[in-house]
């Protein structure tokens, strides 16, 4: 067990000065400071209202008779003292200082940025924007999802690629997930693959991880070379190199398309201003980071990747995809298309495990195109390849040498002693990149200036005084070979021409911009989101405030550990925190995102299996409950799914595990369950489960998707889990964004801690594991800057607060299912009658008695203020419903009468009193614009289907197109904002076939 008072080498010492970050326990919280109370939505008068409903006299009788006596924790979490929001900000503002902010020029795909300060307040630090949820409800996401359109136009057009995702979590999954992509696609029978050294490190480091449990074969290599004697299936190159190069890399992809190769190109986004996109020199596939579109470092992250691919594999991208549709009015629509949750529908069948993307991030980045415009953005690249040059020019004048000639923002420097120019720089606060013992690389962005150019000058002539003016140097720029003007691969095809590139240049114009966007969307600053599974819980101000600190933000994720003193506390803090409330020995905080976090932990148990000896075991028991990203995970680590039966409560079959772990005994390797699990009840058969599991030599893998119901009760660690994710967007108070970020890291026990990921250029970890697996994310703590979000949660609850947490949400769900269960049956009960933290609504009956589908309630629903439940999962036909404990007692009620009163107009069709296609549920959601029509031939009143509540004529919140045609757009996919227009021109077309269908 990690000890929570355990200190780094690092760790500000009592020696410091005053801005040593003071121990955690220093300060008791004052009643009326307390924290707590602001995050759990109801007051002590509401919690004892509505356990007199549920019939219980205290709250600790109602958790009693939920949660196994024998899994319960027999003493209170050993935590801090709590903090009040101001004692956490300023220990944590101590904390931070202790990060030394170096001007980074270490380059490898991550560079300094400004963010524009509308996009900063406007985006970032809006609530509006970062408490969305995904946008799965696309008629009220309309806004964010038109930001992501803009983001997939933005990839489209400057990699020249025909087609775009969403995003992805980072450069090295973007090319790790390529790779699989190009495995399942190739026509070649080959299974190695082909990476240049030219390559990243961390993308190289992650591509090998992907690689290992698939048995791909990795070849590093130099493209100049590689003949293709050996057969690949794929090649992965960097443009510009890891060390500046502009390699022309035509020929070579001719030659890797006739030995039917698939050829990806990670391009630096900023670069394909100036350079031939890769779409254009015949890459089947591009990835990479927008991180500087505006992004801050952050350490590592969060940041949003790219993939962008021809159209041919637009059904193998991973993630999510933006398509244009048309709502029941013909109105353009926007909504997620293709494989919208794809690895729930597919489960082991899936191409990728990634359901998430980096929406707020992806959001940013796409309003930075939209700020600069074409021009903007072709200004900020010229200035920082001009000053690269500029800086070449210089150094040819102080006698070094240089490696390739055509570069873009980075320079390979040869040197005596590599050594001695970083000390040096480190001296003036300056990080360079060593790359060997005689070669230093260093790479411009664009906040760069002449007079960091001056300071770089110096530092190589170690002397004051240069033999060479600014303006001289930059006439020399001008005529020199570095300069891309002269390149035969200088970009000769325009970009960023859509309208919404060229109209929103001033603060003013982008500010109404984005206001308009947000006011399309309903987030948490409209009302409850009461997605189950989701945790959709208070993100508060002051968990939000430190993430654009610059002491956070302006770090390079490969920046000297002796400049992160402040990080690596804070990791240590959260790491042990983390492991006391799970009951796990040590936390892997590097997985960025829930599903990588599962398919880490599997890595992890694959590796202690094979560490000794036990190659054969690669199967994986997963009960048919399961979230639908497990069975991909466990494809994705090389695991063979074996499904086990769920019995008639929706509990796991013991008896069928028993039979499954019994046949597959000399082959079993883990078992993933989720609990409480996906139906939202505790099993009382946990301990047994894992019990029969570790009987026949497996692991148990706990999916922590579920935490938000046993922090403070139960400890995974204790009754039986080997590992376990935790979903820090879920339980930890990281904002959903949108749809991302997300955290996902990984909690294990002792036998399994040496497995935890590593970095080959950062190490993690405080000591030597030579048994970690490599880098599952492209940063060595993942989204490093999003962690003083749950730091803060649990430095505000405390060991009190955050079990308090845990019993309202339990309490909420209850009250809520109580209420709702007359009119709509949850599905799935503990044996006591009760469930966990969420509920399953069944509304299948609706469908036989009124026609109705759980669709049309959750469109229904908007036209109420809300947002509807997760959807059809894991039961087609129903509704899971999680209120969490920030939800106070009235608006549990609101959504509680919005959902009884949409059961009145459901038995209004029952009773055949309307029309059963023209009718309340049917039309919905209802726009202001349907309504003000002059042809309004609806059967009920106007003001039913605007004003359906009395809350809703206090505050409407108006859905800005009616229901979308989702298979509409399936069958005309269009993913850029220029095909808007062309969709509106062929929408029109349609339009015309079908009248001149029906006449004829």
């Amino acid at each position: 067990m990690l000890d929570l008072n355990a200190t780094f080498d690092n760790q500000p010492s009592a020696s410091d000065d005053a801005q040593t970050a003071p121990p955690a326990t220093s300060h008791a919280t004052p009643p009326n400071l307390a924290f707590v109370q602001r995050h759990n939505g109801s007051t002590p008068q509401d919690i004892d209202r509505m356990l007199e409903i549920l019939g219980y006299d205290s709250i600790d009788s109602l958790i009693d008779a939920i949660v196994p006596a024998q899994i319960r924790l027999k003493q209170p979490l050993n935590l801090p003292q709590p903090l009040s929001e101001a004692q956490a900000l300023q220990q944590l503002r101590a904390i931070a200082q202790k990060n030394q902010i170096f001007r980074s020029f270490i380059g490898t795909g991550y560079h300094d940025s400004i963010t524009p300060p509308v996009i900063q307040r406007n985006i970032l630090e809006n609530p509006g924007w970062y408490t969305a949820y995904t946008p799965y409800q696309a008629e009220i996401a309309q806004g964010r999802l038109e930001a992501l359109l803009n983001f997939q136009t933005m990839v489209m057009d400057l990699t020249g690629m025909e087609i775009a995702n969403a995003s992805l979590l980072d450069e090295g999954t973007a090319a790790a997930e390529a790779m699989s992509l190009s495995l399942g696609a190739s026509k070649s029978k080959a299974n190695a693959y082909f990476v240049d050294a030219g390559c990243h490190p961390q993308t190289l480091e992650v591509v090998k991880t992907r690689a290992n449990p698939l048995d791909i074969e990795i070849i590093v290599g130099d493209w100049k070379t590689f003949d293709f004697s050996t057969p690949v299936f794929g090649a992965l190159l960097q443009y510009p190199t890891t060390t500046g190069a502009v390699c022309d890399y035509r020929q070579f992809i001719e030659t890797a398309h006739e030995q039917k190769a698939i050829v990806t190109v990670a391009a630096d986004i900023l670069s394909l201003a100036l350079l031939t996109p890769p779409g254009e020199f015949g890459a089947d596939i591009a990835v990479g980071s927008t991180q500087r579109f505006g992004i801050p470092l952050g350490y590592g992250g969060p940041h949003a990747a790219y993939f962008a691919t021809k159209e041919t594999y637009q059904r193998k991208i991973p993630g999510r995809i933006v398509g244009v549709s048309k709502d029941t009015s013909g109105k353009p629509a926007l909504r997620l298309a293709l494989q919208t949750r794809e690895q729930h529908i597919r489960r082991d069948k899936a191409t990728s495990n990634i359901c998430t993307a980096q929406v707020l991030l992806a959001v940013m980045a796409s309003m930075y195109a939209v700020y600069h415009g074409p021009a903007g953005i072709r200004h900020i690249a010229e200035t920082v390849h001009q000053r690269t040059v500029m800086l070449a020019e210089g150094l040819k004048r102080l006698k070094f040498s240089l490696g390739e000639t055509a570069v873009f923002d980075t320079l390979t420097v040869n040197v005596g002693s590599a050594d001695t120019i970083v000390q040096r720089a480190a001296k003036n606060y300056i990080n360079l990149r060593k790359l060997n013992d005689t070669q230093i690389g260093i790479s411009l962005d664009e906040t760069t200036t002449d007079a960091d150019l001056m300071d770089l000058w110096q530092i190589f002539a170690d002397s004051d005084e240069l033999p060479f003016t600014l303006n001289e140097v930059r006439q020399l720029a001008a005529t020199s070979d570095s300069n891309l003007a002269k390149s035969p691969l200088r970009r000769q095809t325009p970009y960023l021409t859509d309208a919404a590139f060229e109209q929103y240049h001033s603060e003013t114009e982008l500010l109404r911009y984005l206001h308009r966007l947000e006011t399309k969307d309903l987030s948490l600053t409209t009302s409850m989101i009461p997605l189950g599974s989701c945790t959709m819980k208070l993100n508060a101000t002051a968990e939000m405030i430190p993430i654009t600190w610059p002491e956070f933000g302006k770090i390079h994720p490969f920046a000297p550990k002796s400049q992160t003193r402040g990080y690596q506390f804070m990791f240590q803090q959260l790491e042990a925190w983390l492991a006391e409330i799970t009951g796990f020995a040590a936390i892997s905080l590097q997985p960025n995102s829930g599903a990588q976090g599962e398919y880490t932990g599997l890595q992890v148990i694959r590796a202690y299996h094979h560490h000794r000896g036990d190659n054969q075991r690669n199967v994986c028991l997963i009960p048919e409950s399961a979230h639908g990203t497990n069975p991909a995970s466990a494809v994705m680590c090389g695991m063979k799914v074996v499904s086990v039966r769920c019995d008639k409560a929706g509990n796991i079959d013991v008896a069928d595990l028993k039979k499954k772990a019994e046949k597959h005994a000399e082959k079993l390797a883990a078992i993933m369950v989720t609990y409480p699990s996906t139906h939202g009840v505790f099993e009382e058969s946990i301990v047994e489960v894992c019990d029969i599991v570790h009987q026949y030599g497996g692991q148990v893998y706990l999916d922590g998707a579920n935490f938000n119901a046993q922090v403070g009760l139960c400890r995974p660690g204790d009754y039986g889990a080997d590992v376990c994710h935790l979903n820090l967007h879920k339980t930890f108070c990281i904002p959903h964004g949108g749809g991302g970020p997300g955290m996902g890291p990984i909690g294990v026990v002792q036998h399994l801690t040496p497995f935890l990921p590593g970095h080959s250029v950062v190490s993690p970890h405080s000591e030597t594991h030579s048994e970690a697996i490599g880098a599952v994310s492209a940063a060595p703590w993942g989204s490093a800057s999003i962690l003083p979000i749950s730091w803060t949660y649990i430095a505000m609850m405390g060991a009190q607060g955050l079990t308090e947490a845990t019993k309202l949400a339990i309490l909420n769900a209850n009250y809520m299912a109580r209420r709702l269960d007359a009119f709509y049956p949850v599905l799935y009960k503990g044996e006591s009658g009760l469930v966990a933290h969420e509920c399953i609504l069944d509304f299948r009956p609706l469908r036989k008695s009124a026609g109705i589908t759980v669709d049309d309630v959750a469109k229904r629903l908007m036209d109420y203020g809300f947002h509807a439940p997760t959807m059809s999962w894991p039961v087609a036909g129903t509704m899971m419903v999680e209120p969490t404990e920030s939800e106070s007692k009235a608006e549990i009620d609101r959504f509680c009468e919005a959902m009884v009163a949409i059961r009145s107009e459901i038995e209004a069709l029952e009773w055949g009193e309307v029309d059963e296609s023209n009718n309340l549920l049917k039309n919905a959601p209802h726009t202001a614009e349907s309504l003000m029509s002059d042809n309004w031939d609806r059967p009920y009143s106007r003001e039913k289907a605007a004003y359906p509540a009395p809350w809703t004529r206090e505050h409407k919140y108006w859905v800005p197109v009616s229901r979308i045609d989702a298979a509409f757009g399936d069958r005309n996919l269009v993913c850029s904002c220029v095909g808007m227009e062309a969709y509106a021109e062929e929408t029109e077309a349609e339009d015309f076939d079908d009248d001149f269908d029906a006449d004829f």
